[in-house]
């Protein structure tokens, strides 16, 4: 079996991923449907109670979400659809596959390409086993020269399950990160600019600062390298008092020929970062994140696009360990994280705002 990237794979690809954790399985599937929305391909995502992460996701790497879900380029197959299907006999499944890739090219996109939650089928609802399914893909996909990722994270699957499901495919996926313990997931995206998602917590705060110190050391050595450290927060739902002041002291240890910049930082995170000094910190920059509201897709008749359901207008529930609430919540959930903090500074001058709803 070959190892590729989210982002190589294209028309008659069919593979396979396992990731290690939640924040790795966000990843992926946004670098795919990213990866086919850039491509100007009907992106389909079959839905089993999850899509509302990777709509997040997808914001957050300032991928046009609302507006490819207006245009029916991005369509969320709803999960009674998505779970349906495993109680059906494989034929009509075959049968769906072909009619979502003509409903594409009908409306004249470039390609197609599907990927989603579909544990639903491990086990086997319909006395069919997943194998069954995944070989009528396999089919389709080398028939219509669509592209397919199958996800069998460890979460939804056995091992047992998710060896069976490696074997059946020609091709596997990986993310290479930095550091992944399964509440944080850490990636180098640039010779000093790293991006961090999921919870920073005391359990990896030494990672951080380590990362923080060992990317300064190396912009120092080299006369090339950027002058900011960048730290991009979009993903970062959660940081602890002790972590957000690490950050802060990190930067008053900076030279002052380098800065240390915290990009798309969220609203709550933003708070935390406030109440522990941020705003005095002067080699900190901090730039928020301003994300537009997505609107969720409703069941469609067929193929050829979603209806608009309603706007999520508040961020989704927590996806995850579920160890606590994200930090955009309410004022008075956030507070108790930020309790021993000073009190909070109303603005900064210094802070930038990013721009909204910018394509990746």
């Amino acid at each position: 079996m070959s190892v590729r990237a989210a982002e190589d794979l294209a028309s008659g690809d069919h593979a396979c991923a396992v990731p290690v954790s939640d924040e790795q399985l966000w990843e992926l599937t946004a670098r795919f449907l990213s990866g086919g929305l850039r491509r100007n391909e009907k992106v389909v995502y079959f839905d089993d109670g999850t899509s509302e992460r990777v709509l997040d996701r997808l914001t957050e790497d300032r991928m046009p979400v609302a507006a490819t879900l207006r245009s029916g380029q991005l369509q969320v197959v709803p999960a009674d659809v998505t779970r349906g299907a495993f109680r059906s006999p494989v034929a009509d499944v075959r049968a769906l596959l072909h009619s979502y890739v003509d409903g594409s090219v009908a409306q004249g996109w470039s390609g197609f390409r599907m990927t989603g939650q579909m544990s639903y089928g491990a086990d086997a609802p319909a006395g069919i086993p997943m194998t069954a399914y995944d070989a009528a893909l396999d089919d389709v996909v080398r028939e219509r020269r669509l592209a397919a990722l199958c996800l069998y994270d460890h979460g939804h699957y056995t091992q047992e399950q998710i060896e069976r499901m490696r074997a059946a495919h020609r091709e596997e996926l990986t993310a290479p990160a930095a550091y992944d313990d399964g509440l944080l997931r850490i990636t180098q995206t640039g010779v000093t600019a790293v991006r961090l998602a999921g919870e920073a917590d005391h359990s990896n705060r030494p990672v951080i600062h380590k990362l923080i110190t060992d990317t300064l050391d190396r912009a120092l050595r080299s006369a090339d390298a950027p002058t900011d450290i960048e730290l991009n927060l979009a993903s970062l739902r959660f940081i602890d008092v002790a972590g957000a002041v690490a950050l802060v002291h990190a930067a008053e240890e900076f030279p002052s020929s380098h800065r240390l910049v915290l990009g798309d930082v969220r609203p709550g995170v933003q708070r935390v970062l406030d109440r522990c000094g941020a705003p005095f910190a002067t080699q900190l920059l901090v730039r928020e994140a301003r994300q537009p509201p997505v609107r969720l897709p409703e069941s469609a008749d067929g193929p050829h696009g979603p209806r608009e359901r309603r706007v999520a207008g508040a961020e989704p529930e927590a996806v995850g360990n579920g160890s606590r609430p994200e930090q955009d919540a309410p004022d008075d959930t956030e507070k108790t994280d930020a309790s021993d903090a000073s009190d909070a500074v109303d603005e900064d001058p210094r802070r930038e705002p990013a721009t909204e709803g910018a394509a990746g």
